[in-house]
């Protein structure tokens, strides 16, 4: 009788662990969300659909943490370059002309 609740643990364990599975791969993983995946995974587990949802997003890559922030860095940094482009492009212009004029 001893062996059989053994047995009976052990499948317990190794069901809650299953059952857990995207949760532990998103901790392990080290997504930003992993709480909010791990309750969606307790609160939808228990379907199939749920529980292959939470894997697939416990298998996803992190979002980036600031995408307007990022948006804008990457938009100051093409004015940037189209300004500085513009301004090689005056000066070069500049220069080919002060070389024409002393010529």
């Amino acid at each position: 009788m001893n062996a059989q609740v053994v047995i009976q643990a052990v499948a317990a364990l190794c069901a809650l662990t299953l059952y857990f599975l995207p949760a532990v791969l998103a901790d392990r993983r080290k997504r930003h969300d992993v709480l909010t995946l791990a309750l969606f995974n307790a609160c939808l587990g228990w379907t199939v659909f749920g529980w292959l949802l939470a894997l697939y997003w416990s298998l996803q890559p992190n979002p980036p943490k600031n995408i307007a922030g990022d948006v804008v860095q990457n938009r100051k940094v093409v004015r940037m370059r189209a300004f500085s482009s513009a301004l090689l492009a005056r000066v070069q212009r500049r220069a080919t002309a002060t070389d024409r004029s002393q010529k």
